[in-house]
C-alpha cells in the first residue's frame, strides 16, 4: 500500500506541479523517478531510471493536449517496478514507452470528459465577476484532474507489481536478454529524436567532433560538455571581435564619404 501511495504521489507532483507553475518541467523523468526512489527508499535506482528515461523522453514535449507520450507516469511506474524487482532497470525500460503513450491518452480523456463539462461555470462566474469562485473552481479542477490521473499508478503498483514480477520471472532468458538490449538502445533513440530537431549542417561538424572524443579518446560526457563550453565561448569572442572590426570599417567608410562630400561642396562654392 505504501509503495502504491508514494508512486501515485510522485506522479501527482510531477504532472500537477508541472502545470501549476507554467510548464515547470516537474513531469520530467529526471524529477519523478528520483522522487519515487527517494520515497521508496532507493534513490540510486530512481536516479538510474530517471537518467535512462530522460534520454528517451528528452525530445518529447507536450503542448496543450498535443503530444506523443506522458513521461511522468512511465517514470513513476518504471522506478517502482525496478525497485520491486531488485534494481533490474533494463528489463523495465522497453515497457515504459507504451505506458507513456497510453498515459497521455488517459490524461486527455480525464481532462475532456471530467473537467470539460465544468467550463461553462467559468463563463458564468466571469459574468458575475466572482473571482473567488473562479479561483476555487480552477484549483478544484486542477486537483481532480491530476488526482484521478494519480490513481492509475496507485492501482498499477498496488495490483500489478507482483503480477509484473511473476510474468517477468517466467520470461525465457533469450527474450529477457532481448528486452535488455532494447532497453539499452532506447536512450539512443531519444537522443536521435532530439538531434533531428537540433540538426544544422553549419554546426554538424561539432556533433562528429563530440562523437570522436567519446568513442576514441574515451572522454566522459562532463568533460565533453566542458570542452564544448570552452569552444562556444571562444567562438563567441571571435564573432564579437569580428563584429567590432566590421563596425569600425563601416564607420570609417561613412566618415570618408562625409569628408569627400564636404570637399566637393566647398570646391563647387569656390568656382561659383
Amino acid at each position: 500500500m505504501y509503495d502504491a501511495f508514494v508512486t501515485a504521489l510522485a506522479v501527482f507532483v510531477g504532472v500537477a506541479f508541472h502545470e501549476l507553475f507554467g510548464l515547470g518541467m516537474f513531469s520530467r523523468p529526471i524529477v519523478v523517478a528520483p522522487l519515487t526512489g527517494l520515497l521508496m527508499g532507493d534513490v540510486q535506482t530512481g536516479l538510474l531510471v530517471g537518467a535512462s528515461l530522460e534520454a528517451i523522453f528528452m525530445g518529447v514535449v507536450i503542448i496543450g493536449i498535443s503530444g506523443s507520450a506522458e513521461p511522468a507516469l512511465a517514470a513513476g511506474l518504471a522506478t517502482a517496478f525496478s525497485i520491486k524487482m531488485g534494481g533490474n532497470t533494463h528489463a523495465i525500460l522497453p515497457l515504459v514507452f507504451p505506458i507513456a503513450v497510453v498515459g497521455l491518452q488517459l490524461l486527455n480523456m480525464i481532462f475532456s470528459f471530467v473537467c470539460g463539462p465544468w467550463a461553462s461555470k467559468f463563463f458564468k462566474y466571469a459574468e458575475q465577476a466572482d473571482e473567488k469562485k473562479i479561483t476555487r473552481l480552477h484549483f478544484g479542477m486542477w486537483f481532480v484532474h491530476f488526482g484521478l490521473y494519480a490513481l492509475i499508478p496507485f492501482f498499477a503498483v498496488l495490483l500489478g507489481a507482483g503480477a509484473v514480477k511473476t510474468i517477468l520471472n517466467s520470461i525465457p532468458h533469450v527474450i529477457m536478454n532481448g528486452l535488455t538490449v532494447a532497453g539499452n538502445l532506447l536512450p539512443a533513440v531519444g537522443m536521435a529524436m532530439l538531434m533531428q530537431m537540433l540538426w544544422d549542417n553549419k554546426i554538424a561538424i561539432w556533433f562528429f567532433f563530440g562523437a570522436i572524443l567519446m568513442a576514441y579518446l574515451k572522454l566522459p560526457l562532463i568533460a565533453i560538455a566542458a570542452l564544448g563550453t570552452v569552444i562556444a565561448i571562444a567562438i563567441a569572442q571571435r564573432d564579437f571581435q569580428l563584429k567590432k572590426m566590421s563596425n569600425k570599417t563601416i564607420l570609417a567608410t561613412d566618415n570618408d564619404s562625409t569628408t569627400d562630400s564636404g570637399l566637393n561642396s566647398e570646391e563647387e562654392d569656390f568656382f561659383k
